[in-house]
């Protein structure tokens, strides 16, 4: 019996037509976890804690509409991240992609609280970790804590895979 013909990810594309996607697992991961922290800060902050709205100067109504928008965005990333991850799932595997994705998702995860964080919350006043309490200093440093350690884990795990590839 004959053996089945092997082709490269590259001849498979050609074959099927299909155009070739390109993705660092590194940007992929970015978005996967942009959308895994959005995906998060709504379902436990907005809906289950009811700790905040996405944008709290409005009515309820308002709200309501703008927790919507933001689990709509966050939906968006998650969906992008998986569509490109199984385009993706043909090319070339380096040692060191599925680290590389890792490092990306915490990349991601840590780089949109601490924007969250920083700007939505302390520059443009667009809700707090926590409405309602007297001191949300507590609230704010542990969320952009939290934020800062996942980030910087991202960040140390994605060097010590390019140290490791020189």
């Amino acid at each position: 019996m004959a053996q089945p013909e092997r082709l490269t990810s590259g001849e498979r594309i050609a074959q099927t037509g299909a155009r070739e996607v390109s993705v660092s697992p590194v940007t992929l991961g970015v978005i996967l976890g942009i959308g895994i922290a959005g995906t998060l800060d709504e379902v436990i902050l907005h809906q289950l804690l009811q700790w905040h709205n996405y944008y709290v100067h409005t009515t309820e109504s308002g709200r309501i509409i703008s927790d919507g928008l933001f689990h709509l965005f966050s939906s968006a990333c998650l969906a992008l991240g998986a569509l490109l991850l199984w385009r993706c799932r043909h090319a070339a595997r380096m040692p060191g992609d599925s680290r590389l994705l890792a490092s990306g998702i915490l990349l991601g995860l840590g780089g949109f609280n601490l924007f969250d964080g920083t700007i939505q919350h302390k520059l443009l006043g667009l809700h707090q970790v926590r409405e309602g309490v007297a001191n949300t200093l507590p609230y704010d440093l542990a969320f952009i804590g939290i934020a800062l350690t996942v980030f910087v884990a991202g960040w140390l795990l994605r060097r010590s895979v390019r140290r490791s590839r020189t």
